[in-house]
């Protein structure tokens, strides 16, 4: 009698096993971009190099965890000088800091569709507890994730210097994003 229950139960751990599969972001079809103003004008600049991995299972989002990773190189704000600016010490530093990553730290349900997701954020070595919300919906078979993470740009330290004043660069900064997600 055992093994015929063991033959019963290997579909639905088989099956559970598959739902919990990591995903990585489907790059083309997803996108991380930062929002800020300049000189009280709004500026949305996109990450052209960033990657994602979620271990989630829409059934049990609270065992759900996320990475990711953003090369802070990439920021295209529609001008290689401007690009080549940002990377520098005064603000990214990407010569000795080029990624910036936030690792989940707990993705509770937060009703129909919606995750509050907390973590931890670092960018320029300076590491900060956030929260924020998440849209999920599936697109193609695919489960896709959508939010928002206001953050300061000084709690970073990004824009160093004459550019730490916020009179022409705003400290507020949205960081947006779009994962869809793909095994």
């Amino acid at each position: 009698m055992k093994p015929f229950r063991l033959l019963l139960l290997a579909p639905l751990c088989a099956a559970t096993l598959a739902a919990a599969a990591p995903y990585k972001a489907d790059v083309a079809h997803s996108n991380v971009t930062a929002v800020f103003k300049q000189m009280n004008v709004p500026v949305e600049a996109r990450f052209k190099t960033f990657s994602a991995s979620l271990d989630y299972d829409a059934a049990h989002p609270e065992a759900a965890k996320a990475q990711v990773e953003v090369d802070t190189r990439s920021l295209d704000l529609g001008d290689p000088e401007y690009n080549g600016e940002v990377a520098k010490k005064e603000w990214f530093n990407a010569a000795q800091f080029p990624k910036a990553t936030f690792v989940s730290t707990s993705i509770k349900p937060a009703g129909a569709g919606k995750l509050a997701v907390s973590g931890k954020l670092t960018i320029k070595g300076k590491t900060a507890d956030v929260s924020f919300p998440v849209t999920s919906k599936a697109e193609g078979g695919k489960p896709v994730f959508e939010g928002q993470l206001p953050i300061r740009r000084s709690a970073f330290n990004v824009g160093e210097g004459e550019w730490k004043d916020t009179g022409i660069v705003a400290d507020e900064v949205v960081i947006k994003f779009r994962v869809s997600a793909a095994k």
